[in-house]
């Protein structure tokens, strides 16, 4: 039960990224926002730390590319600057005040609704019937992606390379600032991933776009490429 009330927290925190700002311990100003600058952060689960003195530029207006191994905390400094984790201390500056949209590397769809629906819910519209302007927007997207025909299908109907493109939608389509793409493109076959890959880049063209992946390829055709180290465990002196 905790863990699906769990689910359902999140479900609607990734609704409302649009609407929000980061979490309370985002102080400061960035000069003229040219970028997100986090500065010794610090992160630990128990005896397990995943940051210990972490400082990190990243542009704004631009796509920048985090790469790690898995386990370096890629996910999870994505998921400290959404404001989905708390860190234990240190500063991030440069994102008061906007507006954010995410993509996990599950999808979170509200399964018993459509494809168009899911899209559809990141927009206040005060008669979606009458706005026309949006439903052809939200179509000419899947179709883009290889989803046309598929707007009134049910989510838990379909693959995980079909939801994984409705969740892209959805962020994509939501009033952003700063957007966060974790995985995004897992799960997609070929031809998928590579108009999938297109697709977002020219949307994203232009705008500030943190994208965690362990591909160096997607890495380099999407963005800017920065690589995340993995924190080298301390020397307790003992033999």
């Amino acid at each position: 039960m905790a863990q699906k009330q769990r689910q359902i927290q999140e479900q609607r925190q990734t609704v409302s990224f649009a609407e929000q700002a980061a979490a309370s311990f985002l102080t400061g100003n960035m000069e003229n926002g040219r970028e997100i600058q986090i500065r010794h952060l610090s992160k630990a689960y128990g005896s397990h730390v995943v940051f210990r003195d972490f400082s990190l530029s990243i542009p704004m207006r631009t796509t920048t590319c985090l790469m790690a191994p898995s386990g370096a905390g890629k996910t999870t400094l994505l998921r400290i600057l959404m404001g989905l984790e708390t860190a234990d201390g240190g500063t991030v500056t440069g994102m008061e005040h906007k507006k954010l949209s995410a993509v996990f590397q599950e999808p979170r769809l509200c399964e018993n609704l459509s494809a168009f629906a899911n899209i559809r819910m990141v927009r206040k519209t005060k008669l979606w019937e009458k706005d026309r302007e949006g439903r052809e927007e939200i179509s000419r997207g899947m179709e883009a992606l290889g989803l046309g025909g598929c707007e009134r299908q049910p989510v838990r109907e379909m693959s995980g390379g079909m939801r994984q493109r409705v969740a892209l939608l959805r962020a994509l389509y939501a009033r952003w600032e700063i957007l966060f793409l974790d995985e995004p493109f897992q799960g997609l076959d070929p031809e998928s991933r590579d108009r999938t890959m297109e697709y977002t880049r020219e949307h994203c063209r232009g705008k500030t776009v943190i994208l965690v992946t362990h591909s160096r390829e997607e890495a380099e055709r999407m963005g800017k490429v920065l690589r995340i180290r993995p924190l080298q465990p301390q020397n307790t002196g003992n033999p």
